[in-house]
């Protein structure tokens, strides 16, 4: 089958087209023929050899798919080949085929397409197992989500609101933050221009939100525990900024605060499965009602992977850029 193969770690040229062996699925996993991916900020890392996949996972890039089943393993009763999914994957995304745990998977409703699909696990399962499972977020509680810009952001400003909460994000322009505010977000700001930490405090009369997600790390987690209402949640996710940091924990305890630090892909197959399945009790409904839709940037076909690894790298995107595999 086609894949994009890697020869060595570096930038977006080392990615061409090859030819690599077909996964067959085991016991309790499906095989996808992929219609499309998605480039995540993790498919960047991986590239340049900063972040290998988990033990036994798939060397090839791409962390999350949608397309048709096409063969089922043994045990497997809840997926049948011909049914439309979108995946949740350790790896092999960008490839004609790829092999997942059903637990891992869920089918694709029909108001929404196979291109808007492979936009929705990674962000979709990340945002519901750090906001809302790890940070607990209830309804009529605020989040502050950085990069609102991002998949991520974009996702938990629709997943926020269809949980009757509000979403408080920064971007890095008045246009990105203009757009967050049209998606739903109760507040964008633009953290080139304001200090974040202030346009909260203003937004909340001084209380501060309920939960944090937080990519950035060490740059912001002071100002972070700062925005924090008592008994807030701070979940870390990514450290893009730094990953050392000095903490008082002086102002975790006066606030009596909690630091949650969070990773999706390297976790147990049970614990991706756990995460999926409460997504879909919590918002099932409205992915099947099409309330659910991701933000798409551009959709590039697989052989342009290169172009675009350097539109998420150079920040110019809002949403997702979706990698298109067959047509």
């Amino acid at each position: 089958m086609r894949a994009i193969v890697i020869d060595a770690p570096g930038d977006a040229s080392v990615m061409h087209i090859g030819e690599v062996a077909t996964p067959v699925p085991g016991p309790g996993e499906i095989r996808i023929r992929v219609a499309a991916t998605a480039v995540n900020r993790a498919d960047l890392l991986q590239r340049q050899g900063k972040y290998p996949p988990p033990a036994g996972a798939s060397e090839i890039l791409g962390l999350e798919c949608a397309g048709t089943v096409s063969e089922v393993g043994d045990g497997v009763t809840s997926i049948s080949p011909g049914d439309r999914v979108m995946a949740l994957l350790a790896g092999g995304g960008y490839a004609e085929e790829a092999v997942v745990d059903v637990r891992c998977a869920v089918r694709v409703p029909d108001a929404i397409t196979l291109a808007e699909a492979a936009a929705l696990p990674e962000a979709c399962f990340t945002v519901f197992g750090t906001v809302f499972q790890l940070g607990a977020l209830d309804a009529g509680e605020a989040v502050l989500v950085h990069g609102g810009a991002s998949g991520i952001g974009t996702t938990a400003i629709t997943l926020v609101r269809l949980a009757g909460g509000r979403a408080v994000v920064t971007a890095g322009s008045d246009e990105k933050c203009a757009r967050c505010t049209e998606l739903g977000a109760a507040l964008a700001i633009n953290y080139r221009r304001q200090d974040f930490a202030e346009a909260v405090a203003g937004f909340t009369g001084g209380r501060g939100v309920d939960v944090v997600l937080d990519s950035i790390g060490s740059p912001y987690l002071e100002r972070n525990l700062d925005c924090l209402a008592v008994g807030g949640r701070l979940v870390v996710i990514a450290t893009m900024g730094g990953a050392n940091a000095a903490l008082d924990l002086r102002t975790l305890m006066r606030k009596r605060l909690a630091v949650i630090g969070s990773t999706l892909r390297a976790r147990p197959v049970e614990e991706k499965a756990a995460v999926v399945a409460g997504f879909v009790a919590r918002f099932g409904a409205d992915l099947a009602a099409g309330r659910i839709r991701p933000v798409i940037d551009r959709i590039v076909p697989l052989e342009q992977a290169a172009e675009a690894h350097r539109v998420v790298e150079a920040s110019e995107h809002v949403g997702k850029v979706v990698l298109r595999v067959a047509s």
